[in-house]
């Protein structure tokens, strides 16, 4: 179940969090280890609390929270370390990430952004992309023929691309989370005296 709309971004700009990995360590008796990576993906975490700086904001993030019924509904949220296919202070271009190569039948395909550092890269799929922002071109010329669905980030060509074209996009993006508590424990003395109450976020696969 999940709500398609974001949590408040000037609240959220402060917030602090990112990705997780699950990794099983196995020390052995000589002393080497064995890693096995559990996820094939990361999830993230975010703790909204920091970005609640006045009684209305704390006021709005109880209104969101009562709305979404707790970890009930997932909702959308603008991670400001990420959130576009290029770095963030980059202008989004058509030509920012590989969606993949045409094949002379497909018209959908997803939008996906990679994370290469050195030989190893990882993809990452994007589902929940911000309407307006998209830009698709194939083999490097931007198109206009296109739909997109911003509830699942599947873009649908009007024409077939050809075979073996590039097909490329940028775009900008949200992050799908959900509470990760159902109970929020305010107190206001302490908020006056400067103490964050811990809101927690995390990202809910979809």
């Amino acid at each position: 179940m999940f709500h398609e709309i974001r949590f408040p971004t000037a609240i959220a700009f402060h917030s602090h969090g990112g990705p997780e990995r699950k990794t099983e360590i196995v020390t052995l008796g000589s002393g080497y280890e064995e890693r096995n990576g559990v996820w094939s993906a990361s999830r993230r975490r975010y703790d909204v609390g920091y970005g609640v700086k006045s009684l209305d904001d704390l006021h709005a993030v109880l209104g969101f929270f009562e709305a979404r019924a707790g970890q009930l509904y997932g909702f959308r949220f603008k991670d400001f370390s990420d959130f576009k296919s290029g770095a963030p202070s980059a202008a989004i271009t058509p030509r920012d990430q590989i969606l993949g190569t045409g094949d002379g039948i497909t018209k959908i395909f997803a939008l996906t952004k990679s994370y290469a550092s050195g030989p190893a890269s990882f993809t990452r799929a994007i589902a929940k992309p911000v309407a307006g922002t998209v830009r698709l071109a194939v083999n490097a010329i931007e198109q206009t023929g296109f739909s997109l669905d911003a509830t699942t980030g599947l873009v649908t060509f009007a024409s077939v691309p050809p075979a073996g074209a590039s097909i490329t996009a940028g775009f900008a993006f949200d992050v799908p989370v959900r509470f990760d508590t159902d109970s929020l424990s305010i107190n206001l003395a302490g908020f006056a005296a400067g103490e964050i109450t811990s809101i927690p976020l995390i990202e809910i696969r979809l």
